[in-house]
Protein backbone atom coordinates (compact mmCIF):
# COMPACT_ATOMS: atom_id res chain seq x y z
CA UNK A 1 0.00 0.00 0.00
CA UNK A 2 1.17 3.50 -0.78
CA UNK A 3 2.02 5.77 2.14
CA UNK A 4 0.05 9.49 1.61
CA UNK A 5 3.03 12.07 1.62
CA UNK A 6 2.15 15.52 3.08
CA UNK A 7 2.12 18.35 0.22
CA UNK A 8 1.52 22.19 0.67
CA UNK A 9 0.73 24.08 -2.67
CA UNK A 10 1.21 27.50 -3.26
CA UNK A 11 -0.46 29.39 -6.41
CA UNK A 12 -0.48 32.29 -8.18
CA UNK A 13 -2.29 33.04 -11.90
CA UNK A 14 0.18 30.76 -13.70
CA UNK A 15 0.88 27.92 -11.35
CA UNK A 16 0.97 26.17 -8.63
CA UNK A 17 4.56 25.48 -6.53
CA UNK A 18 4.15 22.09 -4.50
CA UNK A 19 6.13 21.17 -1.50
CA UNK A 20 7.07 17.69 0.02
CA UNK A 21 8.47 18.54 3.33
CA UNK A 22 9.35 14.66 4.10
CA UNK A 23 11.20 15.22 0.64
CA UNK A 24 12.95 18.63 1.69
CA UNK A 25 17.20 18.41 2.42
CA UNK A 26 17.18 22.02 4.09
CA UNK A 27 20.07 22.92 1.74
CA UNK A 28 18.35 26.56 2.25
CA UNK A 29 18.60 27.24 -1.70
CA UNK A 30 15.17 28.13 -2.22
CA UNK A 31 15.44 31.02 0.01
CA UNK A 32 18.56 32.08 0.14
CA UNK A 33 17.95 32.12 -3.78
CA UNK A 34 14.64 34.20 -3.50
CA UNK A 35 13.87 35.20 0.04
CA UNK A 36 10.93 37.53 -1.22
CA UNK A 37 8.99 33.93 -2.56
CA UNK A 38 10.57 31.60 0.10
CA UNK A 39 10.91 32.86 3.43
CA UNK A 40 11.23 30.56 6.47
CA UNK A 41 10.35 33.67 9.06
CA UNK A 42 6.81 34.07 7.34
CA UNK A 43 3.73 32.23 7.85
CA UNK A 44 2.97 30.77 4.56
CA UNK A 45 6.41 30.45 3.94
CA UNK A 46 5.82 30.70 0.56
CA UNK A 47 4.69 34.17 -1.11
CA UNK A 48 3.84 33.65 -4.70
CA UNK A 49 3.16 37.53 -5.22
CA UNK A 50 7.16 38.13 -4.11
CA UNK A 51 8.83 38.00 -7.65
CA UNK A 52 7.65 37.00 -11.59
CA UNK A 53 5.60 33.54 -12.35
CA UNK A 54 9.18 33.24 -14.35
CA UNK A 55 11.39 34.10 -11.61
CA UNK A 56 10.01 31.49 -9.03
CA UNK A 57 10.47 28.47 -11.67
CA UNK A 58 13.70 28.99 -11.92
CA UNK A 59 14.05 28.91 -8.31
CA UNK A 60 12.38 25.78 -7.84
CA UNK A 61 14.33 24.24 -10.87
CA UNK A 62 17.35 24.86 -8.65
CA UNK A 63 15.70 22.43 -5.46
CA UNK A 64 18.39 19.69 -5.21
CA UNK A 65 16.25 17.72 -3.59
CA UNK A 66 12.79 17.58 -5.45
CA UNK A 67 10.79 19.19 -2.74
CA UNK A 68 9.91 21.75 -4.30
CA UNK A 69 7.97 21.37 -7.66
CA UNK A 70 5.79 23.38 -9.82
CA UNK A 71 2.85 22.75 -12.22
CA UNK A 72 1.98 24.85 -15.30
CA UNK A 73 -1.87 26.36 -14.44
CA UNK A 74 -2.62 26.35 -18.17
CA UNK A 75 -1.65 23.01 -19.29
CA UNK A 76 -4.35 20.59 -19.86
CA UNK A 77 -4.36 18.38 -16.97
CA UNK A 78 -3.48 15.13 -18.42
CA UNK A 79 0.14 16.78 -19.30
CA UNK A 80 0.54 18.37 -16.02
CA UNK A 81 -0.02 14.70 -14.34
CA UNK A 82 3.60 13.97 -15.71
CA UNK A 83 5.32 16.83 -15.75
CA UNK A 84 7.43 18.47 -13.08
CA UNK A 85 9.35 21.46 -13.40
CA UNK A 86 7.75 22.00 -16.64
CA UNK A 87 9.88 18.72 -17.98
CA UNK A 88 8.39 15.59 -19.10
CA UNK A 89 9.43 12.33 -16.33
CA UNK A 90 9.87 10.08 -19.27
CA UNK A 91 10.72 6.40 -18.35
CA UNK A 92 13.29 5.33 -21.10
CA UNK A 93 16.01 7.13 -20.41
CA UNK A 94 19.35 6.89 -18.12
CA UNK A 95 18.92 7.35 -14.63
CA UNK A 96 21.57 10.12 -13.24
CA UNK A 97 22.99 9.53 -9.98
CA UNK A 98 24.78 13.12 -8.79
CA UNK A 99 26.93 12.22 -5.89
CA UNK A 100 26.85 15.81 -3.47
CA UNK A 101 30.13 16.65 -1.98
CA UNK A 102 29.49 15.41 1.37
CA UNK A 103 25.66 15.71 1.10
CA UNK A 104 23.25 13.09 -0.62
CA UNK A 105 22.97 10.75 -3.53
CA UNK A 106 20.91 13.39 -5.68
CA UNK A 107 18.96 10.70 -8.00
CA UNK A 108 17.18 11.84 -11.24
CA UNK A 109 14.09 10.79 -12.59
CA UNK A 110 11.21 8.71 -11.64
CA UNK A 111 11.50 5.89 -8.15
CA UNK A 112 9.89 3.69 -6.46
CA UNK A 113 10.64 3.44 -3.32
CA UNK A 114 9.94 0.39 -1.12
CA UNK A 115 9.94 0.06 2.92
CA UNK A 116 10.69 -2.85 4.84
CA UNK A 117 6.75 -3.20 5.51
CA UNK A 118 6.44 -3.32 1.57
CA UNK A 119 4.78 0.45 1.45
CA UNK A 120 6.04 1.94 -1.72
CA UNK A 121 6.56 5.86 -1.98
CA UNK A 122 6.54 7.27 -5.37
CA UNK A 123 9.28 9.94 -6.26
CA UNK A 124 9.50 11.99 -9.74
CA UNK A 125 12.22 14.29 -10.69
CA UNK A 126 14.84 14.42 -8.05
CA UNK A 127 15.12 12.73 -4.73
CA UNK A 128 17.74 13.04 -2.38
CA UNK A 129 18.54 10.00 -0.79
CA UNK A 130 21.08 9.82 2.27
CA UNK A 131 24.71 8.70 2.21
CA UNK A 132 25.75 9.60 5.45
CA UNK A 133 23.42 7.24 7.51
CA UNK A 134 22.23 10.08 10.07
CA UNK A 135 18.84 10.91 8.65
CA UNK A 136 15.58 10.03 10.47
CA UNK A 137 13.52 10.29 7.03
CA UNK A 138 15.77 7.20 5.61
CA UNK A 139 15.91 6.31 2.81
CA UNK A 140 15.55 9.97 2.28
CA UNK A 141 18.23 12.85 3.01
CA UNK A 142 16.79 15.48 5.77
CA UNK A 143 20.17 17.29 5.81
CA UNK A 144 21.62 15.72 8.73
CA UNK A 145 25.06 14.98 6.84
CA UNK A 146 25.52 18.75 7.70
CA UNK A 147 24.93 18.76 11.33
CA UNK A 148 27.21 15.43 11.77
CA UNK A 149 30.14 16.79 10.00
CA UNK A 150 29.41 14.02 7.01
CA UNK A 151 32.90 13.68 4.58
CA UNK A 152 32.15 11.36 1.62
CA UNK A 153 35.35 9.44 1.25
Amino acid sequence: MERKQIVKEYSNEDITVIWKPKTCIHSKKCWKGLLQVFNPQNRPWVNMDGASTARIKKQVDACPSGALIYVNKHEDKEKNSTTTNGKLAEGNHVTLIDMKENGPLIVHGNLEIKDTKGNTVTHSNKTALCRCGASSNKPLCDGSHAKVDFKAN
